[in-house]
């Protein structure tokens, strides 16, 4: 199990910045927030199914995700 960051000292990107994201299979599953960003300012956890059409938008905030090809 990870250990969920989020002490004001570290460096998180804030939830919901962007309209647009694009993402790799290394992020599967993919949720809304993702796990980079700040929790307490955001919508509850989503999670996106995205492998099939390889883009999914959150229901929540709007947030477009797009699966880059795989590395």
């Amino acid at each position: 199990m990870k250990i969920r960051k989020g002490k004001d000292s570290e460096n998180l990107d804030k939830a919901n910045a962007q309209s647009r994201y694009q993402v790799s299979t290394k992020d599967l599953p993919l949720a809304c927030p993702m796990p980079g960003m700040y929790l307490w300012n955001s919508h509850p956890k989503v999670y996106l199914p995205i492998q099939d059409t390889g883009e999914a938008k959150c229901p929540y905030c709007g947030a477009e995700y797009y699966l880059k090809d795989s590395e």
